[in-house]
């Protein structure tokens, strides 16, 4: 039998690298995936998930099982994520202007957590990826606090209350966050609510 993760854990903890190297394997695509929604960028998606592995090794002896590893994970990746951006705008400021791009990653990168219906004829292939490719393109129209908000809510599955704790905030700056995003992808994607929908968000 292999090994669970709380031996994983405590191994860990008495300086076993390779039970440390398992415990990475375990979320490394989870890691790496939300690095790559959140960055827009495979490069920097690689070097911002191998700094989210470093934080971790380095904080291992003082996780106290609490709560489970991947929620104790998720923390140092959100904190990561913050200081990224504050670097990338402090980096951005220190820059000309004119020499800034703004790097776009391949919008043909799937989607999965906001695609989940059944693939059916190729018709309906050929439709899912053009849909694919315009949320790419809407999420990158994004700031990245509302990239990273939006992720955390809708492809991690946080509450409300978990994500406004992770950034130090309200649950109404949370919320208007959302309902930001949402009607910004909105717009970006042609789809119009019905008015008692926008009551609905509005007194929500």
């Amino acid at each position: 039998m292999s090994p669970s993760e709380n031996q994983l854990i405590r191994s860990a903890q008495e300086g076993d690298v390779e039970a440390f190297s398992q415990l990475a394997r375990n979320f490394e695509r989870r890691v790496y995936t939300l690095a790559f929604h959140y960055t827009r960028d495979p490069h920097d998606a690689e070097d911002l998930a191998q700094e989210v592995w470093m934080k971790a090794y380095r904080a291992i002896g003082g996780f106290r099982c609490e709560a489970s590893f991947y929620t104790w994970l998720r923390q140092i990746m959100i904190n990561a994520f913050l200081n990224h951006r504050r670097g990338a705008i402090s980096q951005w400021k220190n820059e000309r202007h004119d020499s800034f791009e703004d790097a776009r990653s391949d919008e043909g990168e799937e989607i999965h957590f906001m695609l989940k219906t059944p693939l059916g004829s190729m018709e309906d292939d050929f439709e899912r990826k053009l849909l694919v490719g315009r949320v790419m393109s809407a999420l990158g129209d994004l700031t990245p606090q509302q990239r990273l908000i939006f992720l955390l809510k809708h492809r991690e599955g946080m509450t409300y209350e978990e994500i406004s704790r992770a950034f130090g905030c309200s649950v109404g700056t949370v919320k208007k966050s959302l309902f930001r995003t949402i009607a910004k992808l909105r717009q970006q994607l042609g789809i119009t609510p019905a008015p008692l929908e926008y009551a609905q968000c509005g007194a929500g």
